[in-house]
């Protein structure tokens, strides 16, 4: 809908490469409210970074250097369109890793220079926080709870561009925590998946780990405690056994499970308050993890509130969601002019929403992360 209440067609390319992944979508919303993904190209690094034990920044700069322009012309040759046909370029424009959200966002003003075309910097949250409504029915108004590598938080969604934020991590991310659990354990990259692959055969009730914050107030998350308990309890098995890793993955992983659900339940509270739709969306590439998904699933269904997750592609970092956030911004009128998008520069930190008065953590001498 543009600011006249009209309704048009978008076709919008998404470029995203604000940590690891170097990706580029094209996207296609329709005026009678019909959406196609048309393409949606992505290009993981794991194996340039495996044997550090996590994303090195440098590496992955210098990696999407050498991939972007291969993977947005891969985009748009997949999607059967031209640049020309183009309505839009939607970029990632922060937060991350500040020389991957250059090199994205380098390409994509390019692209809109070279082409005549309109220009969205988009907050890489903000396209995890819209990502339910490209495939999913998540009208508005929802709580969404964003765990991904670099960020958790909980968010009132009132609207595009209408961000509350509840909650946020005061150390580290889930993905984070998953990450480097993983290399502790021995279990490889990406964390998230080796552990839960790990966790399958184990059992998650061998090992007991703290609650963090169960009696601080508020929706607040705090994963560094349980990542120290999880070294410990490694520390103190002389020679651990395949047996011993799988307990130790599937009580961790059970433990971050429970602790982000009690703090999902506490959001749950504040926003039953006002009356809003009961609606809990789930993204970032957390969400893609089972046992997690299983405890809110549960937790949803216990207190009369609807879930929605996205595909698990679309949790990840996509060039997708990317390309919806800017569609769903011009669609309400929030795209700045082509001047101010060109001279838009790349952000390392840029928090998508306010907190709730008092409540500001995540922080450090820069202000908070996201």
């Amino acid at each position: 809908m543009l600011q006249d209440g009209t309704m048009r067609d978008f076709l919008v390319l998404g470029v995203e490469s604000s940590c690891d992944d170097t990706a580029a979508a094209v996207v296609l919303s329709r005026r009678d409210g019909t959406k196609a993904i048309l393409s949606n190209v992505t290009l993981a690094q794991y194996d340039r970074h495996a044997a550090f034990g996590g994303v090195v920044p440098e590496i992955a700069a210098r990696a999407h250097v050498e991939r972007i322009d291969g993977i947005i012309a891969h985009a748009i040759e997949t999607s059967g369109h031209t640049y020309e046909d183009l309505d839009a370029i939607a970029a990632t424009a922060g937060p991350g890793l500040i020389g991957g959200v250059m090199v994205g966002l380098t390409a994509a003003k390019a692209v809109a220079l070279a082409h005549s075309k309109p220009l969205v910097p988009v907050n890489h949250l903000e396209g995890h926080a819209l990502s339910a409504r490209m495939t999913e029915d998540a009208a508005f108004p929802y709580l969404l709870l964003l765990i991904s590598g670099g960020h958790t938080q909980l968010i009132e969604v009132s609207g595009v561009g209408a961000y509350r934020r509840l909650g946020t991590t005061i150390d580290d991310a889930a993905g984070e925590a998953f990450d480097k659990s993983a290399k502790l354990l021995g279990l490889g990259q990406p964390g998230g998946p080796t552990i839960e692959a790990a966790a399958k055969e184990g059992r998650a009730d061998r090992f007991a780990f703290p609650k963090p914050l169960a009696r601080r107030e508020g929706c607040d998350f705090s994963l560094s405690g349980m990542k120290t308990a999880l070294r410990l309890e490694a520390e103190a098995i002389s020679s651990p056994t395949a047996r011993d890793v799988a307990d130790l993955a599937a009580s961790f992983q059970a433990a971050i499970a429970a602790h982000l659900a009690d703090r999902t339940v506490r959001a749950m509270e504040l926003v039953e308050t006002t009356g809003a739709a009961r609606t809990l969306v789930v993204a970032g590439g957390v969400a893609a993890n089972g046992a997690i998904r299983s405890k809110l699933e549960a937790l949803t269904r216990d207190r009369g509130w609807r879930l929605v997750v996205p595909p698990a592609k679309y949790c990840t970092d996509n060039g997708a969601m990317i390309a919806w956030a800017g569609i769903e911004r011009l669609r309400v009128g929030l795209a700045p002019s082509f001047e101010e998008a060109l001279a838009f520069a790349p952000r390392a930190r840029w928090p998508l929403a306010e907190p709730l008065a008092g409540r500001e953590h995540g922080g450090g001498k820069k202000g908070p992360k996201a």
